[in-house]
């Protein structure tokens, strides 16, 4: 008996298949239904192809991929252009682009001439997918199918985000992210594992402010640790708590302490003698 390995419920963007290439007008249409089930405040279709400046963005990027892959390079950048000047979203006509894709909000993405993504992928404002060498070739990310990018994240580099995976809002990724994870920082690093992602049966994970905060967790950690440390010099001091004059003014010592009293303009008792000494 033959036992066949299934993969993730997203098929990865190589494994999309190739034989079926929908028309540009399909994809377009595909494009505006998606945006129901990704939008609480879509209402009707005329209201998202009017008013959806991320919609409108996408529109003209399929029509002017269309012209750049029959070779007609300058009238592709022209319509690329005109579309980011309005929609604020600047799209390279090579791009390659899946179906049902979605920018919510629209302004400030920049998506480079070899970013390749896959299908239902869902971007927010100011998402960059953007090169870092100025060598010819591959210099832009790979999106795989289902990929969500929080708003303000930058994706940077001939790296691959793998199906499922979802980057948190202005995040700086800059290596590869393994599937159905979770990653946020500068840099950006893996926070949430596969096992313990949430699960919605048949629709993407919007609710991608539900992330951790490493740095936050970090720094209860160091107050926790501070705390204990505190109460252990305290303990060995002999004393229950330590005492506010050893914790923010160790260099003073107070009148107490020293036995002689300070004089109203806080000098000490080395200053009162000069100061007698200096009399006539």
């Amino acid at each position: 008996m033959t036992m066949v390995e299934t993969g993730p419920a997203v098929a990865p963007l190589a494994a999309r298949p190739t034989s079926v290439t929908p028309s540009v007008w399909a994809m377009i249409r595909e494009d505006v239904a998606c945006v129901k089930a990704r939008d609480p405040a879509a209402r009707f279709t005329a209201e998202i192809v009017l008013t959806y400046p991320g919609v409108h963005a996408i529109i003209w990027q399929r029509l002017a991929h269309a012209l750049w892959v029959r070779g007609r390079r300058f009238p592709a950048r022209f319509l690329s252009w005109l579309g980011r000047f309005l929609t604020n979203v600047d799209i390279h006509p090579g791009a390659t682009i899946g179906r049902r894709f979605f920018i919510d909000h629209g302004a400030g993405v920049v998506v480079g001439e070899t970013a390749e993504i896959g299908d239902d992928v869902t971007l927010y404002h100011g998402v960059t997918l953007g090169g870092v060498s100025w060598a010819p070739g591959k210099r832009h990310p790979t999106l795989e199918n289902g990929v969500l990018v929080g708003a303000g994240a930058k994706i940077l580099g001939p790296i691959t985000v793998g199906a499922g995976a979802r980057i948190g809002a202005n995040s700086v990724v800059i290596d590869d992210v393994p599937p159905e994870t979770t990653v946020v920082g500068i840099p950006g690093k893996i926070v949430k594992a596969s096992a313990d992602r949430r699960r919605i049966a048949g629709r993407i994970d919007l609710e991608h402010h539900l992330m951790p905060d490493p740095v936050g967790e970090a720094i209860a950690a160091l107050v926790d640790r501070i705390e204990f440390l505190e109460m252990r010099l305290a303990r060995l001091a002999g004393d229950r708590e330590p005492s506010v004059a050893f914790e923010v003014m160790p260099a003073r010592m107070t009148s107490t302490e020293t036995g002689s009293p300070a004089d109203a303009d806080g000098a000490g008792p080395s200053d009162a003698s000069s100061a007698q000494g200096s009399r006539p």
